[in-house]
């Protein structure tokens, strides 16, 4: 993608007026770490239904209590949150079952609390399966979650799926798509900022990122920049008001520090390293509450300073990478490619350091 971008600017053309079938790619599987197992999960996301609509993944009994299964989405999206993939691969089939059997338990006053738990619960696992590039599974959970917020009529739980939609095609390499939903979606729940809450100022903002975000691959910077500024207003009326706790923690991560990483990711999009780092200097230098987002900003200050041949404070970028977040930092094909940049640029052997992270990432020299 990154090459297509830079192509795309040199012709003046979208980026993806580029992209062409990608059959080729995806026959030669190129290689990658082997992902944890999804037998489970896939399971649990796209069970097996017979006649009738009876599914072979109902669990037996009742399902836990509300609050019960309220606490144990939490505890998974915190799993989530700190990079800790494998717990919350192994809670979430069993918290979906739970879920969807307590839904169709639910009595017409509590339907609608229990489809929107089912959304979050699919919400949370749609995330985390992009994460694992099981693209296919990923986009079974959100549809899923989608239809089962708008059941419940949640405009704030349906929109942040939606986000989860944009993310999903971005990876695709569907960008004009991606765009097209968060814009159409942004414009669909938009809020009055006088009476907006803090959930719903924070839906309608990931939105806006999430499509600046395919406009600045779709090479329309402009369009980008004006979105970036249009969430940066939301951020500012929310200030320091938390939405419910109920939401996922991504929800309630959305604020200033998280729009100017959206600003750096477009500078680093748009091919300019200086800029990165110049606006870097103001983003928190700890992790936020949503942890990819931030590890997935020093990613781009990583790239920055490769780009800069300031090899060293690359590399001291992704070993801080590596020691917070190393199960995520597996997955990233862009640290990857940055790992590789440093190994080819420096002008002395490889250290133990950078061997390691080369090894982390998939990364032969």
């Amino acid at each position: 993608m990154d090459t297509l971008h830079a192509l795309a600017r040199a012709l003046g053309l979208p980026t993806s007026a580029l992209i062409g079938d990608q059959a080729e790619a995806a026959a030669r599987a190129e290689p990658d770490h082997r992902p944890l197992s999804l037998a489970e999960i896939r399971r649990a996301v796209a069970p097996v239904r017979g006649l009738g609509g009876t599914t072979l993944a109902a669990p037996p009994g009742e399902p836990p209590a509300p609050e019960v299964l309220r606490r144990r989405l939490h505890a998974a999206d915190r799993a989530y949150q700190a990079n800790d993939y494998a717990t919350a691969l192994s809670s979430l089939p069993p918290l979906l079952l739970g879920v969807r059997a307590a839904a169709g338990l639910a009595t017409d006053s509590t339907r609608p609390a229990a489809l929107v738990l089912v959304a979050r619960t699919l919400h949370l696992s749609g995330n985390l399966l992009i994460q694992l590039r099981a693209g296919d599974l990923a986009q079974t959970a959100l549809t899923a979650a989608l239809d089962a917020a708008e059941d419940a009529g949640d405009q704030v739980v349906a929109a942040t799926v939606v986000q989860g939609m944009c993310w999903l095609l971005m990876r695709q390499g569907r960008l004009a798509e991606a765009a097209e939903l968060a814009t159409r979606t942004a414009d669909q729940i938009e809020p009055r900022f006088s009476r907006a809450t803090p959930a719903e100022l924070a839906a309608w903002g990931w939105l806006a990122m999430g499509a600046a975000a395919a406009y600045a691959r779709d090479n329309r910077p402009d369009v980008a920049a004006d979105l970036v500024d249009a969430a940066a207003a939301a951020a500012v009326r929310i200030g320091e008001r938390a939405p419910d706790s109920e939401h996922l923690m991504m929800v309630g991560g959305f604020g200033s520090a998280r729009v100017q990483m959206q600003r750096v990711e477009n500078a680093a999009v748009a091919g300019d390293p200086g800029r990165v780092l110049s606006l870097a200097e103001v983003v928190p230098s700890g992790p936020t509450p949503v942890g990819s987002s931030w590890q997935r900003h020093r990613l781009d200050v990583a790239w920055a300073h490769a780009e800069q041949r300031q090899y060293a404070d690359a590399t001291a970028v992704l070993l801080q990478l590596q020691e917070r977040a190393p199960a995520w930092l597996r997955h990233q094909r862009y640290a990857r490619d940055i790992v590789r940049q440093i190994a080819e640029g420096r002008r002395r052997a490889m250290s133990t350091e950078l061997a390691g992270l080369a090894a982390l990432v998939g990364c032969t020299p």
